[in-house]
C-alpha cells in the first residue's frame, strides 16, 4: 500500500474513530494529523495543534528537532 493511500485511509478514518500516528516523518505527521505531541527521551515535551506545533514550537527542543537540527 503507498504512502499516499495510507495517508488518505487515515483521513476517512479520523472523521469517525481517534487514530494515533507514531512517525519519525515530520512530513507526512504534518499532511494527515489534527494534533501532534513531540516526545523526548519518554517525555512529553509538547502537544497542541498540529499547525502550531510545526509553525511556532513552544519549547525549543520541539523546533530543534522539527528543523533537523537533531533527530
Amino acid at each position: 500500500m503507498s504512502t499516499a493511500r495510507i495517508e488518505e485511509l487515515v483521513r476517512e478514518l479520523k472523521t469517525k474513530y481517534t487514530v494515533i500516528i507514531v512517525t519519525h516523518n515530520m512530513q507526512q505527521a504534518a499532511r494527515i494529523s489534527d494534533l501532534t505531541a513531540f516526545f523526548l527521551l519518554g517525555e512529553m515535551v509538547e502537544t497542541g495543534p498540529t499547525q502550531d506545533i510545526f509553525t511556532s514550537p513552544v519549547d525549543r527542543r520541539t523546533e530543534d528537532y522539527i528543523t533537523g537540527r537533531f533527530g
